[in-house]
């Protein structure tokens, strides 16, 4: 059955491609995918069609995106994505064992989701957080430091329609609310980007800074994030200034060329012509001697210069005689 988009996934999808170049549109198919997928809860072929129409592409040009990237589900997931690391890290500090133990808890294997349509589990292969391993996300939000028993907790809560506070990051939120963010929008929860609080490493590196005066320079973090007309009209600006100076740079070297050619002596008169049978010496390198020029001369005779021909094998004949062989077998 084909999906129909709302009218807001609609409107959002013209908002999200008019953050881009005329000429670049094709740019907003990443964010166009986490749109449909926060409708749908998935990236399904009616999703691959609404970015393929809205984009002017052809299907399999979607599908190739679609499928190259993890975090686009080709098939439903659940409310509730929890992947956990089982790379070198994490699996040494027991994150195979947090892995087994939720499958068997679960009764679902890699990418396969609760019957109730609550969890999907997968084991990842790195979340880059090593620091803090074991870990596992929930919707891209850190646990860090988990052992068999925390998980199943976490995941129980998850079930019975809580929502526990992660590790590090923001609240929690389900798939779609989180693809709706990771297609560009905020998220409207209230209250949502103030819960959470960030891990101890990351407080050390800041009390490091502190403590040894490192800031960034110049930085203002009240500075208002420009539209895009006002980016568009500074860069249309900046490149009218910058073909000014490259006018002017070309001006100035012409005028400077043409006054060091007006600085030039004349030149001298041509020297007489020789009479017969005397060398004239000239500047330069020797003349070459006659047998030299006939070697020369017969080298280039027997190897002609390289053409634009196909290499050898991809002739017609070879390309006939395959297709008559091929048409043999049918």
């Amino acid at each position: 059955m084909t999906t129909t988009f709302t009218d807001e996934t609609r409107e959002r999808a013209r908002e999200i491609i008019a953050r881009y170049p005329a000429d670049r549109s094709r740019s907003a198919l990443l964010p166009l995918l986490h749109l449909v997928q926060s409708e749908e809860g998935y990236v399904s072929p009616a999703g691959v069609e609404f970015c393929a129409e809205v984009l002017g592409l052809n299907k399999a040009q979607v599908g190739a995106v679609a499928t190259f990237y993890t975090m686009y589900k080709r098939r439903p997931t659940g409310d509730y994505l929890v992947s956990v690391c089982t790379n070198t890290m994490c699996n040494v500090l027991g994150g195979q064992e947090v892995y087994d133990t939720l499958a068997e808890h679960l009764g679902v294997g890699h990418d396969e989701t609760t019957a109730d349509g609550k969890v999907t589990l997968e084991h990842a292969e790195c979340l880059a957080a090593c620091d803090y391993g074991p870990v596992m996300t929930v919707n891209y939000d850190f646990f860090d430091g988990v052992d068999p028993q925390t998980a199943v907790g976490v995941v129980e809560e998850l079930r019975a329609g809580g929502r526990p506070m992660p590790t590090r990051g923001a609240r929690l939120c389900t798939l779609k609310e989180m693809s709706v963010q990771l297609a560009g929008f905020a998220d409207e929860r209230e209250g949502a980007v103030a819960d959470g609080g960030p891990g101890e490493p990351t407080l050390r590196g800041l009390r490091l800074a502190e403590q040894h005066g490192i800031s960034v320079p110049g930085y203002d973090p009240n500075t208002p994030i420009r539209s895009k007309a006002e980016a568009d009209r500074a860069a249309a600006e900046a490149k009218a200034k910058a073909d000014a100076e490259k006018a002017k740079a070309e001006a100035d070297k012409a005028a400077a060329e043409a006054k060091a050619q007006a600085a030039k002596p004349a030149p001298a008169a041509e020297p007489a012509p020789a009479a017969p049978g005397v060398a004239v010496p000239v500047d330069g390198a020797p003349p070459v001697p006659r047998d030299a020029q006939q070697a020369q001369a017969a080298g280039a005779a027997a190897n002609p210069p390289a053409g634009d021909r196909k290499p050898a094998g991809d002739d017609a004949e070879a390309q006939e005689r395959s297709l008559k062989e091929a048409e043999a077998q049918q």
